[in-house]
């Protein structure tokens, strides 16, 4: 992170990139047991969060990875009822699953409570649907909460973390994977933010063969545009148990009522469409693999 000028910039050393955010001025910083959370004011993107001097969200471009994490994998799923969110302290992920009236509990478990308290205050729209009755907030671990988890709880696991790094690095191993096939339903489906296709392919095909060797049946990644994050360029990664997550609800999603940004059923497929170097590169680990 450099402040400089009234601009926050976040370079990446190992890809030699950066991107920049011209500010008005830091509105809040604290530090708390897990990590430092900041907030800025931007001139023409709204609020920006940082944790630890990383991006994580702001008022502007939020819509582009909250719709994308959640809704594809649930107009995946045939008949999701209840939801598992790690992560997501903004509960932007959290109110994006509470616009489906058809499901019917949604917990999120977030072990910094900080983000979300930061959050209501700084990004009201995105905790809005945080009194719904169908959502439970948890401020535990995560990890330790998937691993005491009963049987086939979830129709969905929603895995909103920050990069493989810190606190969140115990999120991208086959240990937690295989907790989270056990937890999930017949047909249910894990989704995880899975970084930059062009940036961190390696990590993307290495996140796809823990969940295949976690036992999930299928696996799949859908791509999004990003700006804030590190090459503009984010993906998701989707895995399914009983489910071949090569369809959708069309219907459903055709007469939803409410508002989405960007997400619709052209994207839902587009998304899943990957460019060739990205199919060749997942082509060739699972050659080296067998």
């Amino acid at each position: 992170m450099v402040l400089a000028n009234n601009w926050f910039t976040e370079a990446s050393k190992e890809s030699g990139v950066a991107f920049s955010l011209h500010l008005h001025d830091k509105v809040h910083e604290e530090k708390t047991p897990y990590q430092t959370i900041a907030v800025y004011k931007t001139q023409t993107f709204g609020y920006l969060m940082t944790i630890d001097g990383l991006v994580m969200l702001t008022s502007r471009d939020n819509f582009l990875y909250h719709e994308m994490l959640s809704h594809p994998a649930i107009f995946s799923h045939p008949a999701p009822k209840h939801v598992l969110i790690i992560g997501g302290g903004d509960c932007g992920t959290l109110r994006e699953c509470l616009r489906h009236r058809e499901l019917v509990s949604v917990e999120q478990v977030e072990i910094d409570e900080r983000v979300t308290r930061l959050a209501e205050r700084y990004f009201p729209e995105l905790t809005e649907a945080n009194d719904d009755p169908r959502a439970s907030l948890h401020f535990v671990d995560g990890i330790r909460w998937i691993e005491e988890a009963t049987e086939a709880r979830y129709d969905l696991i929603i895995v909103d973390s920050t990069d493989p790094v810190g606190p969140a690095k115990g999120l991208f191993t086959e240990a937690f994977y295989r907790h989270c096939q056990r937890c999930l339903g017949e047909q249910g489906i894990l989704v995880q933010q899975s970084e930059s296709p062009l940036l961190h392919l390696s990590l993307i095909a290495q996140m796809r063969a823990a969940m295949t060797a976690a036992g999930f049946s299928f696996v799949r990644t859908l791509q999004f545009p990003q700006p804030v994050y590190p090459s503009g360029w984010w993906s998701a990664t989707l895995a399914g148990k009983g489910n071949e997550l090569t369809s959708c609800r069309e219907q459903a999603l055709q007469q939803c009522t409410f508002p989405l940004q960007y997400y619709n059923v052209d994207i839902h497929h587009a998304s899943f469409a990957l460019p060739n170097f990205v199919r060749q590169y997942f082509a060739q680990q699972t050659t080296k693999e067998d």
